[in-house]
């Protein structure tokens, strides 16, 4: 690829706190299979600057390097996308990896069908973290075709490592730099409600690091932004009668699913009364004897009940929203 032309592909990879992994992750998009595309990384004013930049060295000939103020993960991804001269965006993260045919499979599926504006694969989830070496579609699955509504119930759940063609991301209004979490949902489901596709291969093509640490892995912190992004879209789309129907269904999900990882938290707290009011509140939503059954167990028997929790917690990572 010559100076003066544009690249086809144009790798997106925001950088905040991932030095030690962002090695593996762009060796990972220089050993793609299909090769005509331009890496941008953006420094999304991290706090690990010099260990980022030591390891972003070797390849400071090969790459886009953007740096800003710290602003988060959407305006990062917004800035890339701005600076991309590519027609697709290929979206991945720095601490994740490709496997080398996942640009070849994922442009290749575009380029067959001009009607899809979006394409994701299924990716091999690894780290420290529970459901490591499972695939993300085994713990999120997708069934059947994406659309709004398949988004919104989570019948379909995007991979964020995806491949699209420049002008959806545009059309869709670029990802919300006033989100902080949820923020490519939002974005799914924009593009979605104005008519664009999206579809997906079940070939696992990206290597997906979890970390027991990450914000992703707090359900109060997840829930609370699920529900901010679905008061948005209800405020702010153009829906039918269906959409928005299936829409506050799911707010109310998120609103009851909220309770109960407050619940769960009072409960690890000690806070017996404060967690059967959240488990009440949760149930009226869920209709579960599971819980009923918990809320007996905190009222009765609590110190019986949390040496069971610790008892499981023992033989497994991370936390369930649900009792």
């Amino acid at each position: 690829m010559t100076a003066e032309c544009s690249p086809t592909v144009s790798v997106i990879v925001p950088a905040y706190n991932t030095a030690e992994y962002i090695v593996e992750c762009l060796a990972s998009a220089f050993a793609q299979t299909y090769q005509d595309f331009e890496v941008i990384v953006v420094n999304d004013g991290s706090p690990d600057t010099p260990a980022l930049e030591r390891a972003l060295d070797p390849f400071r000939e090969r790459i886009v390097y953007l740096t800003q103020k710290n602003m988060g993960l959407a305006a990062a991804r917004n800035t890339a996308i701005r600076a991309a001269r590519g027609r697709y965006i290929a979206l991945l993260d720095s601490d994740d990896a490709w496997l080398p045919e996942c640009l070849e499979v994922l442009v290749a599926a575009l380029e067959r069908d001009a009607s899809v504006d979006a394409v994701y694969p299924d990716g091999i989830i690894f780290g420290d973290h529970a459901h490591a070496g499972r695939t993300y579609m085994d713990v999120c699955p997708s069934d059947g075709p994406v659309t709004f509504e398949a988004l919104i119930t989570q019948r379909c759940n995007v991979l964020v490592s995806l491949v699209i063609r420049r002008e959806a991301l545009f059309d869709a209004g670029l990802f919300d730099d006033s989100l902080r979490s949820v923020e490519d949902f939002d974005l799914w489901a924009r593009l979605l409600a104005r008519g664009g596709r999206m579809t997906y291969y079940r070939q696992v093509l990206v290597r997906l690091r979890k970390r027991r640490d990450s914000l992703s892995s707090d359900p109060i912190w997840m829930a609370e932004h699920a529900l901010t992004v679905l008061e948005k879209l209800d405020r702010t789309l153009a829906l039918d009668p269906d959409q928005k129907r299936v829409l506050r269904d799911r707010k109310d999900y998120f609103r009851a699913a909220l309770e109960l990882a407050r619940a769960k938290r009072a409960f690890f707290n000690l806070e017996w009364v404060v967690a059967r009011s959240h488990i009440s509140r949760a149930n009226a939503y869920f209709r579960s004897p599971r819980l009923t059954l918990a809320s007996v167990g905190i009222r009765t028997v609590p110190g019986l009940l949390l040496k069971l929790y610790d008892w499981r917690d023992r033989f497994r990572f991370g936390a369930s929203t649900r009792f």
